[in-house]
Parts: structure tokens; sequence; C-alpha cells
């Protein structure tokens, strides 16, 4: 069973063929869906989702393949996981939603909303870059990028060397190696992202979106021509970088809004979720605001 907090309720969901599980909180005002990355589930989003839960309602669903849901074949990348996502809206009859993914999760929260424009009020997009828009570059370890990309999108070789090292990967290397804020992966949390990456093909749904990501650069690069995202967008870096903001002002139709939290590392929810709160919570209110003007 899936770890929890006080106010938060699970459900699972059938949808395009799986079975989806997902975390909801909040009553009333406009719907967030939150979007997790790699190697986290929606535990990444559980100090976050009572900050956002008093002025909206909140779902943060674990992708296909990872946490609580269904496990899934390597071969199924974010082309699939959008199509999950946008059957899971319809399913909780909550669209439009703002939408809200980081890291990995970034080519499917992207194609969900540029092929999906209905299902979408707005795009916030956390630590996150694209496929064919030099997200590709870290996957090159000749020129600083990480190993554990390429370990990850070859075929059978996660379950080969990080089966029942689980922990040790995550604890030792994952989290330490992007996390800034001390303790803000405590061992509560490795404890349950253990537990999901330790499922019997634990590491698929990682391993579908990593596999996408290295293929699927020339088809983003056309979907962003023919489609550039028509909604508000919030960029969110961590620790004076950019490259969120510089990606998402690239895939643009509509106007893309900028916040740098300086003192944060990569885990942004973990580690600081409630400055990400604040910005998400001002974001979503002068959408909210400019779609109600529109309306009257």
């Amino acid at each position: 069973m899936s770890a929890t907090e006080p106010d938060i309720t699970h459900h699972y969901a059938d949808v395009n063929g799986t079975r989806l599980h997902y975390a909801a909180a909040g009553t009333g005002g406009s719907p967030i869906l939150l979007v997790h990355g790699f190697p986290e589930t929606w535990w990444a989003f559980h100090k976050l989702i009572p900050r956002l839960a008093g002025r909206h309602r909140v779902f943060a669903v674990d992708l296909r393949g990872f946490g609580d849901s269904a496990t899934a074949p390597e071969e199924d990348g974010s082309a699939t996981a959008a199509e999950d996502l946008h059957q899971l809206i319809g399913h909780l009859r909550a669209g439009p939603v703002h939408l809200t993914g980081q890291d990995i999760s970034g080519g499917t929260v992207f194609r969900l909303a540029a092929t999906h424009p209905e299902d979408v009020l707005s795009l916030t997009a956390i630590e996150m870059g694209l496929a064919g828009f030099g997200l590709e570059a870290l996957a090159d370890v000749t020129h600083g990028g990480s190993w554990h990309i390429g370990v990850l999108a070859a075929p059978g070789i996660p379950e080969m060397l990080l089966a029942g090292r689980e922990r040790e990967f995550l604890g030792r290397f994952a989290f330490p190696a992007m996390t800034v804020v001390p303790g803000a992966v405590d061992d509560a949390d490795l404890d349950e992202f253990t537990r999901c990456y330790a499922r019997p093909d634990g590491w698929g749904g990682a391993a579908g979106l990593y596999r996408s990501m290295l293929g699927e650069g020339e088809e983003l690069q056309a979907l962003a021509r023919s489609r550039p995202l028509p909604v508000p967008v919030l960029a969110v870096d961590a620790g004076g970088k950019s490259f969120t903001d510089t990606t998402l002002r690239r895939v643009s139709a509509g106007p893309v809004e900028s916040v740098v939290l300086d003192g944060v590392g990569h885990y942004v929810a973990l580690e600081d979720p409630g400055r990400l709160a604040a910005a998400l919570l001002e974001f979503t209110a002068s959408v909210d605001a400019r779609a109600s003007s529109l309306d009257g």
C-alpha cells in the first residue's frame, strides 16, 4: 500500500488499457494535476499537496509503470503516458486542469498540452527539459552527462543491475547527486520510493520514458512547430539555472512566466514545497482570474 498523509485519499482508474493510481485532496477550486519525474512517484508531492488543497482540487498521479499504478512494458513511452493522462482527466471529469509536471515527465505533459489543449488550463514545468531541445545532452557522458540514463534505457539492464539494490541506488546516488537542501529526502521518503521501484518490473516505467526521451527529439520538434503550446506556462528552475525557461519558450505560443528558486536542488517539491506552492498558487490564481474575465 502507498504511504499517505492526512486528508489525502487514494484511488485507481482503469484507462487506456492500464490501471493508474492517483492521490487526491481538496474539494473546491480549479483542478491541479501533478505529474512526477524520476526517480519518483506521486509521493514526490506529498509535502506540496496540502499547501495547494486549500484553494484547489489536487490530483497526483503515478504514471504507468511507476508507484502503485500497473507495471508497464519498457516500450511504453511518453506518447502512451500522455494518452493515459488524457483519459484520466476524462475519467475524473476534471478538465481542464492546471497541468504540473517535472523532470522526465516533460515529454508526456508537453504532448498532452499540445495535442489536447482542451484538457489544460495552464502548464507548470518544474526542472524540465524536452527531447529535441537539448535534453538528450544529459545522456552524453563524454560532456558531463549522467551514466544512469543509458542504463535505464537499455533493455533488461535496470532489472539486472538494480533489482535488490533499489535503496542503495536511490539513497546513495539518485537523490544525493541532485539534492541541495539537507534532509529534504529522508528515510521515510527513501522507504516509499524503494518500495515502489522494488516491485516486480518496477523499473519498466522509467525505462520506457528514458528510452522514449532518447528517440523522440525530431517528433517533439515537429509537434512544437505544428502545435506550439497555446496555454499560459510557468517555468520553474532551481539553483540559478534557466534550462526549463529556455526550453519552454521555444515550444510555446502563449505567455511564459519564469521563477528561479535559489538554494534548492533538482527535487524542488521535496526540497522547498513552501516556495514552490507560493509560486504555483500565484500563477494559477492569475490564470483562473483571466479565464473568469473572459467567460464573463
